[in-house]
């Protein structure tokens, strides 16, 4: 990976991969670049650039109270700076979806396009206390059998997933060292949490205006259809507002499709379609 110095210090990881389209890919909240691996080989065709946030995956980590979403949006667009791109698709798992939308309403003129992964301008309660449970601590397991086991337990929402995908996960997420398993994220991350999540305050309590700054972009929304993060009925209205965009449930999936599912990767290639 290469790295490029944002504007406060650290220096942040990158893949820059491939030629084409600039389809810029932000991941999770406590995730990687390597979110976006499996839809990788489908996007041939595209020039991907997957950033780690700072604080995660191979990236320096900073002062925590950088780790909010109008920050990692200004490292985004630094990265799209660094690399002398005026403009980039953004494709947006969770967090990386929330980031997306505060692009649009900061610097709309730099995206091409925006597709959400199993995010909205609603984020439900329950997946919020999910994600509280392990955030910012180091897995009780030691090794990497242990722990895809555990995580196929945990993640009760997904199905007709095969066991190498959970032993994919957990090499991706987690540290093998002599004593245990380790995050590979800043564990700090778990302490802004609350002040950074949607509704939360200062955060405001109506995300719609800010979804609504999408409005005339060519748009995907890709939504598990077990998430317990994305409400149908959040879908439903982000689909009534943005009667354009393209949409797909991934059946068997919660919160979030790993987006190599056939009827995601159909979805995002209809939407890169629009964009050519």
């Amino acid at each position: 990976m290469q790295k490029f110095k944002t504007f406060d210090g650290p220096e942040l990881a990158y893949r820059d991969e491939g030629e084409g389209l600039a389809v810029l890919c932000l991941s999770g909240l406590t995730r990687n670049s390597t979110d976006f691996d499996y839809v990788a080989p489908c996007l041939a065709d595209v020039r991907l650039i997957r950033m780690d946030y700072r604080g995660r995956g191979q990236s320096d980590w900073a002062d925590p109270a950088t780790y909010t979403v109008p920050v990692e949006a200004r490292d985004a667009l630094a990265l799209l700076d660094h690399l002398r791109l005026e403009k980039a698709a953004v494709l947006g798992t969770s967090r990386g979806g929330l980031i997306a939308m505060a692009l649009a309403e900061g610097a709309k003129d730099r995206l091409l396009g925006v597709c959400l992964n199993d995010i909205g301008p609603v984020v439900e309660p329950g997946g919020l206390a999910l994600i509280q449970r392990y955030l910012g601590r180091n897995p009780p397991q030691k090794t990497y059998e242990e722990a895809a086991t555990a995580r196929e337990a945990f993640y009760r929402d997904f199905s007709n997933v095969p066991r190498e995908r959970w032993m994919r996960e957990v090499r991706m997420h987690l540290i093998e060292t002599g004593d245990g398993l380790k995050i590979n994220y800043d564990p700090d991350l778990a302490r802004i949490f609350d002040a950074a999540k949607p509704g939360a305050d200062p955060a405001p309590t109506d995300f719609w205006p800010v979804f609504d700054a999408l409005t005339g972009l060519p748009l995907a929304l890709i939504r598990g259809a077990n998430s317990d993060l994305l409400s149908v009925g959040t879908a439903a209205e982000m689909r009534r507002r943005m009667p354009q965009m393209i949409f797909a449930e991934i059946p068997d999936r919660g919160h979030v499709p790993f987006l190599d599912e056939p009827q995601a990767v159909a979805a995002i290639r209809d939407w890169l379609e629009v964009m050519r």
